[in-house]
């Protein structure tokens, strides 16, 4: 079980890292996909995409190492299930947003698919959630301390 959560912690961290990486050099296109969901008010939208990308490389960074595994886990499973809610909302309601997941340069518009994958990496954070911290994890070696 260790070694799942591990490989685990790492393609889930590894996921974070890119997207935060992909949506760090671009806030205004991160707005600009954010706001084209129509959930949010337009004074949340900035704050959101400045700090949004930040929060995802923290994440990944958190997981790949397993460092606070637990708590970190935790809240990707929360940011996965936002995600999922929010595009499927932006399909239910025939709203062709561009899902911005990986930066600007990603243009695949929101769809069940999406809805779906985004369930699923919810749940594989969920699972190491659940069975933190996995090998080779910063927490385990603190633990012994």
């Amino acid at each position: 079980m260790n070694a799942a959560v591990l490989l685990l912690r790492i393609l889930l961290g590894g996921l974070l890292l890119a997207a935060g990486a992909l949506k760090a050099g671009d806030p205004s296109s991160l707005a600009a996909s954010i706001a084209g969901f129509r959930l949010l008010p337009a004074a949340i939208v900035g704050p959101l995409a400045l700090a949004l990308p930040y929060l995802e490389l923290m994440l990944g960074a958190y997981l790949i190492v397993g460092l606070f595994t637990r708590v970190a886990a935790t809240l990707a499973a929360f940011e996965f299930s936002i995600y999922a809610v929010a595009i499927a909302s932006a399909v239910l309601r025939r709203i062709p947003a561009g899902c911005g997941c990986f930066g600007p340069r990603d243009t695949a518009i929101a769809d069940w698919p999406h809805v779906v994958f985004d369930l699923a990496l919810a749940a594989a954070s969920g699972v190491v959630a659940y069975a933190a911290p996995g090998a080779l994890a910063v927490d385990r070696m603190l633990r012994r301390v």
